[in-house]
């Protein structure tokens, strides 16, 4: 039997679309072949697929901290007007804009937020800590 209200959803407001793509600008920027500069891009949600499938990637097993770059490589869907994007662009990017795709990915993965409320186990004080300081495709 269901009760009335369970959904969660609240029968006077239609509920929003899912939103599975999100647009960011790089700090620096991805510089091409040609010299173009790409800044706007844009990320799509992660699927359990896209944090297993990195982990049988020689590159990955060889070295860990490689994850995030073939991570990135499959969830960004599109970078200025480059025709695709790759584990082979992110590899090539700046340190500070790879840091930013990084907490950027972490954010809208984690339903647009990289804070989480907890209790202090020795005195029970509540507060708020920063989840962003992990490495990509770590809880």
């Amino acid at each position: 039997m269901r009760r009335e209200g369970s959904s969660g959803a609240q029968p006077d407001r239609p509920q929003e679309p899912l939103r599975t793509e999100f647009e960011f600008e790089l700090p620096r920027g991805f510089v091409d072949e040609a010299g173009t500069v790409h800044r706007r891009g844009a990320m799509r949600l992660a699927t359990a697929r896209d944090e297993l499938l990195p982990l049988r990637d020689i590159r990955v097993r060889e070295n860990p901290a490689y994850l995030s770059v073939v991570l990135l490589g499959r969830v960004i869907t599109r970078l200025g007007t480059l025709p695709s994007v790759h584990d082979g662009t992110v590899e090539n990017m700046f340190a500070s804009d790879l840091a930013f795709l990084q907490d950027f990915y972490r954010q809208i993965n984690a339903e647009g937020h990289t804070r989480a409320a907890v209790a202090c186990p020795h005195c029970e004080e509540s507060f708020e800590v920063e989840l962003a300081g992990s490495r990509l495709g770590e809880s």
